[in-house]
């Protein structure tokens, strides 16, 4: 499989992105993981199909990062997940429910897991068919 790179003015990609957002989610397989939000961070790389480009300044023809960020928000708070890889392919499944997106990358941290550990989590690469 070729992959895609992220911003290519040649194959007419725009890379959008979402960084280092932090929101607490009902996620984990332990008993003490549920029924209380944990801290998640999640990452969002997009790369977009152009098409035409931004036409007129106008922000309907291009991908907005706020229906990214409020998308991800929605999926976080739409009831307990297991684990990071499910969250994961949420968040991907979002991503690439616009038919410009082409290879979406998904990072979810867990932050408060370990005391002696940043984070730790999962990250995930998806693409879309070329259509």
């Amino acid at each position: 499989m070729t992959t895609l790179p992220y911003a290519d003015h040649a194959g007419s990609l725009r890379r959008v992105f979402v960084r280092d957002m932090v929101v607490g989610t009902s996620i984990g397989v332990y008993d003490h993981e549920k029924g209380r939000p944990q801290r998640v961070r999640i990452n969002l790389d997009l790369a977009v199909l152009e098409g035409e480009g931004v036409l007129n300044d106008d922000i309907a023809t291009v991908l907005s990062y706020e229906d990214l960020v409020t998308g991800t928000r929605e999926i976080c708070q739409d009831g307990h997940v297991n684990l990071v890889e499910t969250l994961g392919e949420k968040l991907a499944d979002m991503c690439l429910a616009d038919r410009r997106v082409r290879k979406v990358n998904v990072r979810v941290e867990k932050l408060d897991v370990f005391d002696d550990v940043a984070a730790v989590g999962v990250e995930i690469e998806r693409f879309n068919i070329a259509r």
